[in-house]
């Protein structure tokens, strides 16, 4: 089986504004890297909005109703935070985005794909249940996961967080919850300043920090040494990935120094521990990455990965 390519040209309406590094051209980026003819057993699939029932799963009702109710006319943004806006397309991007994990989930648990990948922005990761932050509107990752066991039954998801950034949204939204097993892996010091070593929630969070300067090496260490171990120990039944780019040599934003071939191995070899514990069943999610270069080369690496896998 082949994998699925979940997304929507809506996406592409978001903006934060004039200069953002969370930008449409970073989604233009990722598409047209996997138009090459490597990729052209992807089966296609455009991101269905995601309801507001769906949302709640993770977002309470005044706060879906708050982000979907800022409509600025076309050209104008509305800022949220010093780093998250809303443009005229935002609230739509923000529901596909949503809605790409849900689709996707939907085709891994009906057994029509194995994996499946999510090239939507904007990101989700940092988007606590009633917080919009980091770029983010909505929790993508956590709604597929919520969806998964809504939806499906799965009673064990994890998911998996290897952006340069913590994922605070994302512990913020499960932390209280032994269903769901968040991993991460990222800078610190580095924004927002979460994901300390210390964070378990109740047993079911692991956050690996690495230094500034840290490279690939390092990463897989991490990951090798305990983030794969956890994710065994857990059992899921399907795996989500948060999959950001940023931790990449060449990103802006941030100080590591991992290359594509990183993403690949991480990739392959959570692939190969989903074979063995749930019928391979993975869903990933775009998050960050900055430097359109590297996302694109980044982002070519992990699905080559998911289809080989």
């Amino acid at each position: 089986m082949s994998v699925l390519l979940v997304t929507h040209r809506a996406c592409l309406g978001h903006s934060n504004g004039p200069e953002h590094p969370e930008c449409p051209d970073r989604l233009r980026a990722v598409l047209a890297a996997l138009e090459a003819e490597e990729f052209s057993d992807l089966i296609q699939e455009q991101a269905p909005q995601a309801s507001e029932e769906q949302l709640r799963r993770v977002h309470p009702a005044h706060y879906i109703q708050g982000i979907l109710s800022v409509r600025p006319a076309e050209g104008e943004s509305v800022s949220l935070d010093g780093d998250t806006a809303m443009s005229a397309g935002s609230a739509e991007a923000a529901l596909r985005a949503a809605g790409a994990g849900i689709a996707a989930v939907d085709a891994v648990c009906r057994g029509e794909v194995r994996r499946a990948f999510c090239a939507v922005r904007p990101p989700g990761h940092h988007a606590e249940p009633a917080t919009p932050m980091g770029f983010c509107l909505f929790a993508n990752a956590v709604i597929a996961a919520r969806h998964a066991q809504a939806a499906h039954g799965i009673a064990r998801v994890a998911v998996l967080d290897f952006d340069v950034h913590h994922g605070n949204g994302t512990q913020a939204a499960v932390e209280a919850d032994a269903s769901i097993l968040f991993l991460s892996s990222h800078q610190s010091p580095c924004y927002p300043g979460t994901g300390l070593e210390s964070e378990t929630g109740v047993g079911n969070v692991v956050n690996a920090t690495l230094p500034p300067g840290a490279d690939g090496e390092a990463f897989r260490q991490a990951w090798s040494g305990r983030l794969l171990p956890a994710l065994e120990a857990f059992r899921p039944g399907l795996v989500v990935i948060s999959a950001g780019f940023d931790a990449h040599a060449r990103d802006p934003l941030a100080q590591l120094r991992v290359r594509e071939a990183d993403f690949g191995w991480l990739t392959t070899e959570i692939c190969r521990i989903a074979d063995r514990l749930c019928g391979g069943r993975v869903v990933s999610t775009l998050e960050g990455g900055y430097d359109l270069e590297a996302l694109a080369a980044s982002a070519a690496c992990h699905v080559r990965a998911l289809m080989r896998a």
